[in-house]
């Protein structure tokens, strides 16, 4: 078993002890672990030893690709004992909600939500509002939660969507607190169970069930209408501010308070205060900045502050829906916990995704990421904002930094000054602080609230708050606290890695550095930790090399590995061996299948080769300058014959992507090099061939293999997914052209 730490405390005014809101265990097996990793370290010694000092002589044939094969494998060396700076403190945390409602059930602090989308087409309105139903069903207590959707698309039809679904929740509130329901999401909710017998469950099922479709059904046809019906218009005054022009990137503020939780009449069905809603569209004109999600949750901050003011601060994106009733009141557990809660800054839960096919074909379910490398940052008090399922201190956010005298204020009555204010007058006075004009000459966007000027902007956000003094929490529970939907096809998921390794690169040429704005304020393990992921970028090249290089020696005949009778052979053999033998049983262990982890390892060598080498490229040109930051927004919205190609986890192309032409000629090459390679080894039996070019053979076949569905997706499929046929040929000339150039 681990070893338990944290979290206890003693109160300072009796001498009755005071329980712990949570549990901390280290992991297991740590050395064991230490001692397999240091043989891995040694083995990659010995392969840098035996690199220099068989570097072939100026003239001989392939110096320069053996030279560029000990720069790729110290740079892999490097990487890798960067990944062991987070397995040496990897830390699992478990809160003790029963203890939180015994001490504070009466007493809660309020808790805001926010809910940030940004196209209805990409993130369709019944998508958004079955996020937000789900937190609003939370078992939290109704009059100490507000909802606050933040729409940077500026749509009618978003508003239309959350207008009903407050009406809706009306009954779904409490018919998922009187049945226990979960997850709380009704179109996930009613996917999973399509069928109830109770006859005391049944017919509340089936009406509520039948409401749900018909708000659905309501909120599609208008969507798909393009048009607000003129009757529905005169039912809410809201949509007066679609009188104006109001286009995506040109429109004024827009401030809506839908349901307010301060009006005792605001109730469900069952007689319960309803939740505090309120939609929120900052302005935008085409010639100002709007520093795309990180600008919405400022914008969200100052608006919040004013209506509801909530101590403590939950953020989702429009697909990541509440999956767990006590999701609020497990993360209050570290907030509130009487030794540490007090420096804890925000609570990070992992990304989870309910659309994974069972071999999760793009590699999505992060099962190591999420149960080992996101753990371990957590251990150095230094968890990852990864921008969604995160809950803030409000405080933390807004820009203050700890102090060892710091005192928390959420119990203190009369922080919010907005009780007699209207309606009316708080839409009108908030209207300003989400005007273009209002940051001009402030500290937002640099000490306050998320930083502005990164694809990536919660990572660095995260980084930050950490260099304040504060600490945070990884928290991975059981059952997922919140579930979204994963990119189903390969060009979605490939801009998506490229956007986030791209900003993540540009953080570390940026002053937040870890190593320069971290010294000093963080540990060191966490320094090398974040870079584990800063460093995506620069880590396609090895990989590129080591798929493009090795193969074209075997053409050339130019020999890279020492041969299989000699010693030193052995090192890269139990390298090779030991590190991916320990992480498919890593995989496995932590929740994957093995054909989960063969995707996962295509998925690595496509990333790396693909979406890294040319984020890498694109942020060295921002940083001369040449070209600007661009958020690239995952669309959610695919036709049902990509969708029936997911569901049988066949690869889904479809364009003439640049990186499909890299992908296809690093495919081809490794192709074409295994049958000459192999022609060389085996037709003519040539034992001196054998001894020195088997390595790379198996190389190329181990390459071949990874590529098998790209091979089928250029020569032996017809549907839209496959690869067009210029990208075959503009594969088939650069291959032509790097098969004729010397080595």
């Amino acid at each position: 078993m681990g070893k338990k730490e944290g979290g206890e405390g003693e109160e300072s005014s009796s001498t009755t002890t005071t329980l712990p809101l949570f549990e901390s265990k280290t992991a297991r097996f740590r050395g064991v672990y230490r001692v397999f990793a240091s043989t891995i370290f040694v083995g990659a010694c010995l392969i840098w030893v035996y690199r220099l000092i068989n570097i072939p002589k100026a003239g001989e044939r392939g110096r320069w690709a053996w030279i560029g094969m000990l720069m790729a494998e110290f740079l892999f060396g490097l990487y890798w004992i960067i990944t062991q700076s987070v397995r040496w403190s990897v830390t699992y945390r478990q809160p003790l909600k029963n203890r939180l409602s015994q001490r504070y059930e009466e007493k809660l602090p309020g808790v805001d939500v926010f809910i940030c989308t940004a196209d209805p087409k990409m993130e369709p309105p019944s998508l958004v509002i079955n996020t937000v139903l789900s937190v609003l069903s939370c078992n939290f207590p109704s009059e100490k939660l507000s909802v606050y959707l933040s729409d940077d698309g500026g749509s009618q039809f978003t508003f239309y969507a959350l207008l009903e679904a407050s009406r809706f929740s009306k009954y779904w509130i409490p018919f998922c607190k009187k049945f226990k329901v979960e997850p709380r999401a009704p179109e996930v909710y009613f996917t999973l169970h399509s069928d109830v017998n109770d006859t005391k469950y049944g017919p509340e099922w089936f009406d509520t069930k039948k409401l749900y479709e018909e708000m659905k059904n309501r909120i599609d046809s208008v969507v798909e209408s393009g048009k607000i019906p003129e009757e529905t218009r005169n039912q809410h005054k809201g949509f007066s501010e679609w009188n104006l022009k109001v286009a995506k990137n040109d429109h004024h503020s827009i401030m809506q308070i839908i349901t307010d939780g301060r009006d005792t009449n605001a109730v469900d069905n069952d007689g319960c205060r309803l939740p505090t809603i309120v939609y929120m569209s900052r302005e935008k004109r085409p010639q100002q900045p709007h520093n795309f999600k990180a600008g919405a949750m400022n914008a969200l901050l100052r608006v919040s502050s004013e209506i509801s003011n909530a101590p403590f601060i939950l953020n989702l994106d429009c697909d990541m829906y509440a999956n767990n009733a006590d999701a609020i009141r497990e993360a209050l557990c570290f907030f509130l916990d009487e030794k540490t809660g007090h420096e804890t800054a925000y609570v990070q839960h992992p990304q989870f995704y309910n659309n994974l096919t069972k071999n999760d074909i793009y590699g999505n379910a992060c099962f190591v990421t999420n149960a080992v490398e996101l753990a371990g940052l957590g251990g150095y008090g230094a968890a990852l904002y990864c921008g969604t399922g995160c809950f803030h201190r409000r405080e933390c956010l807004c820009g203050k930094k700890y102090s060892k005298g710091y005192t928390e204020k959420w119990n203190i009555d009369g922080q919010n000054s907005t009780i007699d204010k209207s309606i009316q007058e708080l839409e009108e006075s908030t209207k300003p602080l989400i005007d273009c004009s209002y940051e001009k000459g402030s500290q937002w966007g640099k000490e306050m609230g998320l930083i502005y000027g990164c694809p990536v902007e919660d990572i660095v956000t995260g980084l930050a708050i950490q260099c304040r003094g504060w600490k945070s929490v990884y928290y991975n529970p059981e059952r997922p606290s919140f579930v979204g939907v994963a990119p189903n096809t390969l060009e979605i998921a490939l801009v998506q890695q490229k956007r986030w390794s791209e900003g993540m690169f540009q953080i570390f040429f940026s002053e937040y550095c870890p190593f320069i704005y971290g010294h000093g304020k963080i540990h060191f393990g966490a320094q090398m930790g974040y870079c584990l992921y800063l460093l995506w970028a620069p880590v396609s090249f090895p990989t590129l090399y080591y798929a493009l290089v090795p193969p074209l020696c075997l053409l050339h005949g130019i020999p890279l590995f020492p041969k299989v009778s000699s010693l030193w052979f052995l090192a890269f053999a139990y390298v090779f061996v030991a590190k991916n033998a320990y992480s498919m049983v890593e995989f496995v262990m932590c929740g994957g299948t093995l054909k989960a982890w063969w995707n996962l390892q295509r998925m690595w060598l496509i990333r790396r080769i693909t979406s890294y080498f040319f984020a890498f490229f694109d942020t060295i040109k921002r940083q001369l300058g040449l070209s600007e930051t661009h958020f690239a927004l995952t669309d959610k919205v695919v036709t049902d014959d990509v969708l029936k190609r997911y569901e049988q986890e066949v690869l889904e192309f479809g364009s003439s992507s640049i990186m499909y032409t890299v992908m296809a000629t690093s495919a081809l090459l490794n192709l074409v090099s295994l049958v000459l390679g192999t022609k060389r080894v085996v037709m003519d039996l040539e034992l001196k061939a054998l001894d020195q070019f088997i390595s790379q053979v198996i190389l190329c076949g181990i390459l071949v293999l990874i590529n098998i569905p790209v091979y089928e997706a250029l020569f032996l499929r017809s549907d839209k997914g496959h690869i067009p046929s210029s990208v075959m040929y503009k594969s088939v000339f650069v291959l032509t052209l790097a098969c004729l150039m010397p080595i």
